[in-house]
């Protein structure tokens, strides 16, 4: 009997709570229930009712098709933790903080606690290539599924991004390869650590959740903690909180950079050809002007996901990718051309580090949509480049005025002639792009900031965004 056999037979009999549903849970909430397991949803949001906005009521949809196939339910803030206190397995939605009290209630009742991420690792039969880092992992993950499916592999595609990985697990052989994005909530309770592992940077992040910058570095490096010998990990070079990761790296180390060449690793040669350099013989791999995804940031992912998968894919199929793959949905997505004026997605820039990235991938002052839900982050450092790229900001959502405050305190701004226009949601935010864009102009919703003021997803947003856009 196969080791995923035996763990669905050990959870007869068990019951199983899932804490939240979402992406992560939907499709492994199904299955456990097509198998005829006790299984509980928990969530600190109820059904309500009409005058209850969507993103703060349970989906009626889904209670509907999971309470036909046995599930129950455990829903709303003062109800959600009996449904956790009487299970004996938990599995913890990336969203549910590690440390939350509740779950360290249970911990300690002896219940067992664990996430999609965690189990997937424990059971997956190939080798698993992961991603993570502060910004560039979704693209990162998507060219590294790219070069190995344009290979002939059969690729596994999730985490963080796609659909969970554990729901197909039993489809799953060794001959397979499973490409992963982990985020910081993912990584935090991770006792086992890739095959293959690439951190693309680290800045600050997610400080709302964390509180404190070191945690956020020591959730990232559990991608790293538990390699072995055998294993690889890719660190960035040109960011310091990456490269100090070094001591802790069991395996085969190699670095990636735009600015220096290192020892082992991939870098862009004078010329602006992307190389890879394995302890003195440099290969030429594809040129940067070949990348049809526009940006520096996306010359460092293609040259992240080049050291992680180097001696395992084709050079072809990374110089195909390079001149064929269009980007990953909501981020710099174009969304169309009307009047000369062209609309993108960027809603996964959820930080600022992540809008500066996108700020740079154009030649001319933009209209901006900016906002959200506060992570804590200083908008400072992005402040001086919306000065120098940005002609109209609009602000909208929880951190509207926090924005425009931090960038009307900037050094330059009168001399900037930036015009800020607050909006009370996306739909007329959309209008005052519109009514203010002329011929030329590039308008792009690049948020700085979370979501869940209006939205349960940075995907929802985008899709939102989309929609008003294509509706003009």
């Amino acid at each position: 009997m196969s080791k995923v056999s035996l763990f669905f037979d050990y959870l007869k009999g068990k019951k199983i709570s899932f804490i939240g549903v979402g992406v992560s849970h939907n499709d492994l909430i199904r299955l456990f229930l097509d198998k005829g397991l006790d299984v509980s949803v928990c969530d600190f949001k109820t059904l309500g009712d009409d005058t209850v906005a969507s993103k703060d009521k349970f989906p009626a949809e889904l209670y509907d098709e999971f309470s036909k196939k046995g599930a129950k339910f455990f829903l709303g803030s003062d109800n959600y933790i009996n449904g956790i206190m009487q299970a004996d397995i938990v599995f913890r939605t990336p969203g549910m903080y590690f440390n939350h009290p509740d779950i360290r209630a249970a911990r300690e009742k002896g219940i067992i606690v664990t996430s999609e991420m965690e189990l997937f690792f424990d059971l997956c039969p190939c080798k698993i290539y992961a991603i993570t880092g502060s910004d560039g992992k979704s693209t990162t993950t998507t060219l590294v599924k790219e070069f190995f499916e344009r290979d002939g592999k059969r690729v596994f595609f999730g985490g963080n991004i796609g659909k969970p990985l554990l729901s197909h697990i039993e489809e799953i052989g060794e001959d397979d390869v499973a490409v992963a994005e982990l985020s910081s909530f993912q990584l935090i309770s991770m006792r086992e650590s890739p095959y293959a592992a690439a951190i693309t940077n680290i800045t600050p992040n997610h400080l709302n959740v964390h509180k404190t910058m070191e945690e956020y570095i020591d959730a990232k490096c559990n991608i790293l903690r538990h390699q072995t010998a055998f294993s690889k990990a890719v660190l960035n070079l040109d960011n310091e909180n990456t490269k100090s990761l070094a001591p802790i790296v069991r395996g085969r180390l190699s670095y990636f950079s735009r600015h220096s060449t290192p020892d082992n690793g991939s870098f862009v040669d004078s010329d602006g050809w992307l190389c890879y350099n394995e302890r003195g013989k440099i290969t030429k791999v594809v040129h940067q002007s070949d990348i049809k995804i526009p940006g520096t940031h996306n010359v460092e992912n293609f040259l992240t996901a080049i050291a992680l998968t180097w001696k395992d894919v084709s050079l072809e199929s990374i110089a195909s990718t390079a001149k064929e793959f269009g980007g990953v949905e909501h981020r710099i997505e174009f969304v169309r051309e009307l009047d000369g004026v062209r609309y993108y997605n960027d809603s996964i820039a959820s930080s600022p580090t992540r809008v500066m990235a996108g700020l740079n991938s154009f030649d001319r002052k933009m209209i901006v949509i900016m906002g959200g839900s506060d992570k804590g982050i200083s908008f400072e450092p992005m402040a001086p480049l919306i000065l120098e790229k940005v002609k109209l900001l609009i602000v909208m959502g929880q951190t509207a005025k926090a924005i425009k405050k931090t960038v009307e305190s900037a050094d330059g701004f009168l001399q900037s002639k930036i015009v800020i226009k607050e909006a009370s949601g996306m739909e007329e935010a959309v209008r005052i792009a519109r009514e203010c864009s002329q011929s030329g102009d590039i308008v792009s919703l690049s948020p700085a900031c979370a979501s869940f003021d209006m939205y349960r997803m940075f995907e929802e947003r985008g899709n939102h965004f989309k929609k008003l856009v294509n509706e003009l």
